[in-house]
C-alpha cells in the first residue's frame, strides 16, 4: 500500500508580512527586498536553529494569523 501524497501548502506571506512588518516594523520595500536566505536567517535558519524549533515557530505564526478562505 503506497502513501497518500502530500498536498501542498501555499507559502505563508502572511504570517511572514505580519511578523515582519508588524512585529518587527520593517518597511514594505525592505521586506519585498529580502532574498529567501535573508528571511531565513532572519527566523533564525542560519543560527542553527533546530529543524523543529522552526516548525513550532511557524505552526504558532500560522495560528495566530490564519489564512483566510
Amino acid at each position: 500500500m503506497s502513501a497518500a501524497p502530500q498536498q501542498a501548502r501555499p507559502f505563508p506571506w502572511r504570517d511572514l508580512m505580519a511578523l515582519f512588518l508588524g512585529e518587527r516594523r520593517m518597511a514594505p520595500r525592505d521586506f519585498w527586498a529580502l532574498s529567501l536566505p535573508e528571511i531565513l536567517a532572519v527566523l533564525g535558519v542560519a543560527n542553527g536553529a533546530s529543524g523543529s524549533t522552526r516548525r513550532s515557530d511557524l505552526a504558532r505564526l500560522m495560528e495566530a494569523f490564519p489564512d483566510g478562505g
